[in-house]
């Protein structure tokens, strides 16, 4: 997934938000402008040799077991180091673009569960309807 593709598809998922930081990573957060969550950071590889571009997202205890041994991911650095179940995909070999896309709407809504019962409500997230 480039980082064009990226950025279209989180900016497809409901009440996010985009904002660039981080050394120029392109970072997606949902809520609302003043009470927001992160779910996902597309950036180049800087550990490596930098030509890769990479997706953090932030998954369940089930999927962070699974894809922190998957080839092409690992646990994300800096987040899951602090204990966070954060993985970083650095190539499609283990997950191809379409499973990416499946983790980081799972990611969205994993993020979103942590804003408030009453924004979740105003924005209609995980209420059991087409926002969730």
């Amino acid at each position: 997934m480039t980082g064009d593709e990226y950025n279209a598809f989180c900016a497809s998922l409901p009440h996010t938000l985009y904002v660039c930081q981080w050394g120029d990573s392109d970072v997606w957060k949902v809520g609302s402008a003043d009470k927001n969550k992160l779910f996902a950071v597309g950036g180049w590889n800087e550990i490596d040799d930098g030509s890769q571009f990479c997706i953090t997202f932030k998954c369940g205890e089930i999927a962070y077991d699974f894809l922190r041994d998957t080839p092409g991911c690992r646990p994300a650095p800096y987040l899951a180091s602090r204990g966070m179940k954060w993985i970083q995909r650095m190539t499609d070999e283990g997950v191809s673009d379409e499973e990416l896309k499946n983790y980081l709407r799972e990611s969205h809504r994993l993020a979103s569960l942590n804003l408030t019962k009453k924004l979740q409500k105003e924005l209609g997230l995980n209420q059991g309807g087409e926002g969730a």
